[in-house]
């Protein structure tokens, strides 16, 4: 059964869909639409109304620009400077208060370093630093811009961290990041990380560990987000897919990376186009810097540009497009044994084009192999659809039939009653007496006679979520001994992942009456999105059918270990299935063989409390369990290296599933 439909609201209440987005034109970026949000970023605006009147008709949707002039020093400390009369900077009256609202992105003066190493250097960068948050939440600004170019940015982070908790504002930080390290700066760091860490550093290294360490000082405060600046020089995939893991709000575009093609317009490398492509799937803002390097041309000549790859990248696949929407929402696990489900659920999982077509290929090959084309006329199989919903695979099997020209008689077992009222339709309507509709739990049910086969959808993200194993294993006594179970087999799958995104959907997740991380010890479907897969998946848990053997015990252990290629952080796993329907009919949601145009079922999520920092070459090992006590079911897990976490969900004190 596939599990990812969710009340809207629910999915709201885990978080929504993130903060405010600069710009009343700024929609979000839809396959073929060619919309681009975007920015222009300019160091000195001497009228601001006119610049971003004149920004507006170029078609950017914001202004980013320094609120203090930007060779405006203040001296906090010193006198007579710091009793120096007037305003430190324009009136808020240039523009109307929507259009600070909307329209305008704040940049923190370049010339603060409220971490340097001179007191008073720092002590005045202090004060003039809260002095622009503040005037910034003043002016109700959407985003503010916060360049960080080294190592120790902790006075910094303690500063806005405080501003962001007393302040009544609503602003997001977009902390501005170099992929890669300039080359002005990166002898420096080099020589300064290697005393502070005893090893070099690669320039495309550092500058995320110089974020990872801020926005942990900050506690992953959903409003500080991440501003990537793109140079002329990309880091390795690997590292860019660990940046595309984190919460990129906009990216800055220089206008020096750009080339030139023959028609004298400004075009990108085939490896930043690449980028750009990556980044459209994540909804991020550009802001475009830089002076216009092809002076024969319009400004905006850039932005049409990146609206021109928009419009002509890669067209989203059948999963991507039923999903559209569901990115990043977390979603509990239905619960299908002990709930009945709605009609408009089944309905959704009745789409999949893929699912349904793989099990009358299973039945229809089973039917074959059972049946010779001598006994086709006389050999009757008895076939039991155990959960059968709404109908799909009672109608996915006579259509088997059919197709191999064999008989059977279907009994269609259900124990949710809303749905049997549309069983006995089926079988007044359509059906005939060739289905036989059970009104009851398949583990409750006395069969009349015994099954050649049995069919079942009782699989959930993680494989055995929706207790498969008990319901078929309660079922098998009225399978024949030589009868055929479909699916057969099936085989849960970890990966550990990175995503600052989902971390922070989950603590959003806090419930009042219960345990304050309680969010963290239970699973969530999820449609992963904004994350990054540290390692390939690696199998878990495994359940046959029919199960040999008269005891068995669906109780599991595994311990799973994952190398890691780089610096990264851990926020927890990523879970997938794979099934094998009947001998090469499969069906997967595993990344690696996912089954082509397939949307039924979403990845599932098992989080961890605290993020662990990985360092390159650590080995992740992941301890899992699945426990059964009788009357529920439930996971524990925790991580045991690179460092020891707690054990999460203990005796299913967060999180079961009933029985």
């Amino acid at each position: 059964m596939a599990q990812w439909v969710v009340r809207r609201c629910d999915w709201l209440r885990a978080g929504g869909a993130g903060g405010p987005r600069p710009g009343i034109m700024a929609a979000a970026v839809h396959s073929g639409s060619g919309r681009v949000s975007s920015g222009r970023d300019l160091s000195c605006v001497p009228e601001v109304a006119d610049t971003l009147a004149a920004v507006t008709k170029q078609g950017f949707d914001f202004l980013c620009m320094p609120i203090f002039h930007p060779r405006f020093k203040r001296e906090f400390n010193r006198e007579p400077a710091k009793l120096r009369p007037g305003a430190q900077t324009r009136s808020d009256l240039l523009l109307s208060g929507r259009d600070w609202n909307a329209l305008i992105v704040g940049k923190l003066s370049q010339w603060i370093q409220s971490d340097s190493q001179v007191e008073e250097i720092r002590r005045n960068s202090e004060a003039a630093l809260l002095q622009e948050l503040n005037f910034s939440a003043y002016l109700g600004l959407p985003a503010f811009l916060i360049p960080i170019s080294q190592e120790d940015n902790t006075n910094l982070a303690r500063i806005l961290i405080n501003h962001i908790h007393v302040g009544h504002h609503s602003c997001t930080f977009w902390i501005r990041v170099p992929l890669i390290a300039t080359d002005d700066l990166r002898d420096d760091i080099i020589e300064n990380e290697a005393v502070t860490h005893g090893e070099d550093r690669q320039s495309e290294e550092c500058t995320w560990i110089w974020w990872h360490d801020f926005r942990t000082l900050c506690d992953y405060n959903k409003r500080v987000a991440l501003a990537i600046e793109v140079g002329a020089d990309l880091p390795s995939d690997a590292v860019i897919d660990r940046w595309l893991g984190e919460p990129i709000k906009a990216a800055v575009v220089p206008t020096s990376i750009f080339l030139t093609n023959k028609k004298g317009f400004p075009v990108l490398s085939k490896l930043h186009q690449r980028l750009i492509f990556r980044l459209l799937k994540l909804d991020v803002q550009f802001v475009i810097t830089g002076v216009n390097r092809h002076s024969d041309k319009d400004f905006c000549c850039y932005l049409q540009y990146l609206q021109y790859l928009s419009q002509n990248r890669p067209p989203p696949n059948a999963y991507e497009l039923f999903a559209r929407g569901y990115e990043d929402y977390l979603q509990s696990p239905l619960q299908p044994l002990m709930d009945n489900l709605e009609s408009q659920t089944y309905e959704v999982f009745e789409k999949d084009p893929v699912k349904y077509s793989q099990y009358q290929q299973a039945v229809y090959r089973c039917l074959l192999d059972r049946v010779t084309e001598e006994e086709k006329d006389t050999s009757v199989q008895v076939l039991m659809v155990l959960g059968a919903g709404r109908g799909p695979l009672v109608n996915a099997s006579l259509r088997a039939a059919k197709q191999a020209e064999r008989k059977i008689k279907i009994y269609a077992v259900e124990k949710n009653p809303n749905a049997v009222v549309t069983l006995e339709n089926w079988r007044y309507e359509e059906w005939g007496s060739q289905v036989t509709v059970v009104s009851s739990d398949m583990r409750e049910w006395v069969a009349p006679e015994r099954a050649d086969i049995i069919v079942s959808e009782l699989l959930g993200s993680f494989g055995d979520n929706e207790l498969s194993p008990e319901c078929l294993e309660g079922a098998q006594h009225f399978l024949k001994e030589d009868g055929v179970s479909i699916p057969c087999e099936y085989t849960s799958f970890l990966a550990p992942i990175s995503s600052s995104k989902l971390y922070n959907e989950v603590r959003a997740c806090r419930e009042k009456d219960r345990d304050p991380e309680a969010q963290f010890e239970m699973p969530y479907v999820v449609r992963l999105h904004n994350f990054h897969q540290l390692a390939e998946p690696l199998p878990c848990f495994t359940f046959r059918h029919p199960t040999p053997g008269a005891v068995t015990d669906n109780n599991r252990y595994k311990s799973l270990e994952f190398g890691v290629g780089l610096n990264t952080v851990l926020h927890g796993f990523a879970g997938y299935f794979e099934t094998v329907l009947y001998k090469d009919i499969t069906l997967s949601i595993r990344p690696e063989t996912h089954s082509p145009g397939m949307f039924s079922w979403f990845p599932i999520l098992f989080p961890l409390k605290q993020p662990i920092t990985l360092r390159e070459r650590d080995t992740v090992c992941v301890r899992f369990w699945r426990c059964n006590s009788g009357k529920k079911v439930w996971y524990e897990w925790a991580v045991t290296s690179p460092v020891c976490s707690a054990i999460h969900n203990p005796t299913g004190r967060s999180y079961t599933i009933g029985l």
